[in-house]
């Protein structure tokens, strides 16, 4: 090729020590930026047509081992490596690439960028052997990792994803498969981040990362599958993120983490299957929080984490933390829409009977009830006070005793005082008010003081109200005793 024939001083070094694999530093001092890159003259600039014609020649040397090992260069052009096969390891690092590198559905044996600047990556289904790392590195322009293979590790620690325009997302790694961990702790993006239908076989770490994307989704990781944790601690992100479909085998943790899209769904973890989900010690989220029809073994959620939408509908989980009164959990169910959805009253009743928490369980069934007498008929409605007033839907019976003694202590003064004409002068029994009360509130049992004694005016009365008084206690605590065994 022509360009091995005028090789410029720089090139020529990096050219001799391509097949000893020997490193190439031509940085001035170790702390330079390489955003300064496109001052730095010809002393250190190479030629990205120079870079592949090396890497595609790959001369050799008995007993060594080609590697491209550059730091500090300026690489002019684009360097272009589309479907090539690149046996050698390459190194780039600290370098300012004046074009966007064309990895497209190349086969490489390991890539290191590491505190480069680039104006962008078009690298869609490429083939990693071993590790590809991005560590630090401040992408100008989208990165197109889509379907890539990579059989180690994703390395992004600190690196900054920014783009001209917002047509496309910043970091594109959807379909990618990552046969080991994706490691991107501080990592920062302006712009959509999308991983849907992406596989991590190891642990996906996004501690005090920043995603921006205030007018959309800054987080797009639809059925995401995470054969590990999902280290999300300190997260901030402005815009959705969304989880809808995913599988994470171990924790997905927002300890600290600041969720916002106000006015819209802030996160969205609806149908995933998830070991545990800790919502804690973070800011209150800025925007519905949605967990619908997902399965969670441990789920870990604060209640002055839960904005003002919550969707719960058809969520199940184990087991739910902290261990939190009735009354701080129950409000979480009420922001659920304006519809009735039993489900999540379940759900909680039964965690809390994971438990042992037995009167939290009643609180929520109480809760339940009173929820469901919101979508009845007037007359349901009624009925549905009726009982809740008597004994509270029949989870707190010891409310229909404290009806029953006070009207049997009312009916047993008032008779008392001036009792009853008996209808059989000689054969009555004598009058008993507190008995005859009795025979009036409870319709099974027969004391023999109802039968024998005629009231009359405000008797009378007083009798049809007892009578009446009794019935509607009797089928209530029938009706809540039915219910509470049922629920057993």
């Amino acid at each position: 090729m022509s360009e091995t024939n005028d090789l410029t001083p720089a090139e020529l070094r990096i050219w001799r020590a391509f097949p000893r694999g020997e490193s190439v530093d031509f940085r001035t001092a170790e702390d330079e930026d390489p955003t300064l890159g496109n001052t730095w003259g010809v002393e250190r600039s190479v030629r990205a047509s120079v870079l592949r014609a090396l890497l595609i020649k790959a001369p050799q040397e008995e007993g060594e081992i080609a590697a491209l090992k550059i730091t500090g260069a300026r690489i002019t052009g684009a360097l272009d490596l589309k479907y090539a096969t690149i046996d050698a390891a390459m190194r780039l690092s600290h370098c300012h690439f004046d074009g966007v590198p064309h990895l497209y559905g190349a086969q490489l044996r390991q890539l290191n960028l590491s505190k480069s600047v680039l104006p962008g990556l078009t690298s869609a289904t490429v083939r990693v052997q071993g590790v590809l790392r991005m560590t630090d590195c401040r992408m100008r322009g989208p990165v197109r990792l889509g379907g890539a293979q990579i059989s180690g590790a994703l390395f992004m620690e600190r690196a900054e994803f920014t783009a001209p325009d917002d047509t496309e997302p910043v970091l594109q790694l959807n379909q990618a498969a990552i046969g080991d961990d994706l490691w991107a702790p501080e990592m920062r993006a302006y712009g959509q981040v999308r991983l849907t239908g992406a596989s991590v076989a190891g642990r996906l770490n996004l501690q005090d990362a920043e995603f921006h994307k205030p007018d959309g989704t800054a987080l797009d990781a639809q059925n995401l599958t995470v054969g590990a944790h999902v280290r999300a601690r300190c997260v901030r992100a402005q815009g959705r993120v969304e989880l809808r479909g995913s599988r994470i085998s171990g924790r997905l943790d927002l300890l600290h983490a600041h969720l916002s899209h106000p006015g819209d769904t802030a996160l969205r973890a609806s149908s995933c299957v998830i070991g545990e989900l800790w919502l804690r010690r973070g800011d209150r989220i800025e925007g519905a929080l949605n967990l619908r029809r997902s399965h969670i073994e441990i789920l870990t959620l604060e209640p002055e984490m839960l904005p003002d939408q919550v969707y719960l509908s058809n969520l199940t989980y184990t087991v739910l933390t902290p261990h939190e009164p009735a009354e701080r959990r129950l409000p979480m169910l009420e922001r659920d829409g304006e519809r009735y959805e039993p489900h999540g009253y379940e759900q909680l009743m039964a965690a809390y009977r994971h438990v042992g928490d037995d009167d939290a369980a009643r609180l929520v069934q109480l809760a339940k009830q009173r929820r469901r007498r919101t979508t009845l008929t007037w007359y349901g409605r009624l009925w549905g006070f009726v009982q809740d007033a008597t004994v509270g839907y029949g989870f707190r019976p010891l409310r229909a005793a404290v009806w029953l003694l006070s009207l049997m202590a009312i009916g047993s003064i008032a008779y008392g005082l001036d009792h009853p004409r008996p209808i059989k002068a000689g054969e009555a029994p004598d009058f008993n008010p507190v008995f005859y009360t009795l025979d009036l509130l409870l319709p099974v049992i027969n004391f023999g003081q109802e039968p024998a004694f005629a009231p009359d005016g405000w008797h009378q009365w007083l009798s049809y109200s007892l009578i009446i008084t009794g019935w509607i206690l009797a089928t209530t605590i029938v009706a809540g005793v039915t219910r509470t065994v049922s629920r057993q």
